[in-house]
């Protein structure tokens, strides 16, 4: 009876690992099925977060996609003294940030063509407005040209903003003092300078510029409306040339 009794035993636990195994297995291959699952939703979900970024200020200029709104934004030219004629058919407004990388990138790659063939020719004029969101330190340099302007030298300060930007990360020029320096070598007058900026007396044109590009859109810069239809991103001259031209025709 001892002998017809073991085999019973050892046929019910060999059962018992087997069925163990297959358990095990089955719960193996559920998981592999999840994971992969979760990464590919995971690629999908990375490559849309990029794709949105390419409509901001990071991504917008190494891979330019002109944004075609249902219709034109009606977007005013500011404040700030316009380059061109004040007439001209076509009007471009750049919403820019004087720290942003790629607005500096349009100033050294494009800016000058544009403005050697529509803005000096009277067929284009030039408005520039602050979209200051890169943190305190770019908020101070839109005060610095506001109080450049104070003493007729807007673009001359702008310039020279684009001209020596140091890396996003350094920003040691935007301090009142140093930029009162750079204010005396453009031949401003450094007392009244140093007292405009220290008083952030043209706060308010800075914050009305950004609240007035956030209702138009703007999500990054540079932003650039000409008679209204947007493009974003630092443009090859390409681009911002065939809106110009579509616009004109219909002007």
């Amino acid at each position: 009876m001892a002998r017809s009794k073991k085999p019973a035993f050892s046929n019910v636990i060999s059962r018992f690992t087997t069925n163990q195994i297959l358990y095990g297995l089955l719960l193996i291959a559920v998981f592999l099925v999840g994971y992969l699952f979760a990464r590919v939703q995971s690629l999908e979900g990375g490559q849309g977060s990029t794709a949105g970024a390419n409509t901001g200020n990071t991504v917008a200029a190494a891979n330019p996609q002109p944004s075609q709104p249902p219709t034109n934004v009606n977007v005013g030219v500011g404040h700030l003294p316009l380059l061109g004629d004040k007439n001209a058919k076509v009007t471009i407004v750049e919403f820019a940030d004087l720290r942003c990388p790629f607005c500096k990138q349009f100033q050294d790659s494009t800016f000058s063509q544009l403005k050697k063939d529509y803005i000096d020719t009277g067929k284009v004029k030039f408005a520039f407005r602050h979209y200051a969101f890169l943190g305190p330190a770019s908020v101070t340099a839109a005060n610095a040209v506001e109080c450049a302007n104070e003493q007729g030298q807007f673009w001359q300060m702008h310039d020279y903003l684009y001209q020596n930007q140091p890396a996003e990360t350094d920003t040691s020029m935007y301090t009142t003092d140093n930029l009162t320096t750079i204010a005396g070598n453009l031949g401003m007058n450094t007392d009244q300078f140093k007292n405009c900026l220290s008083s952030t007396k043209y706060q308010k044109n800075v914050d009305q510029d950004m609240q007035d590009g956030q209702q138009a859109g703007v999500s990054g810069t540079p932003t650039f409306y000409i008679n209204g239809t947007q493009l974003v991103g630092a443009q090859p001259y390409s681009s911002i040339k065939a809106v110009i031209d579509q616009a004109l025709s219909k002007s």
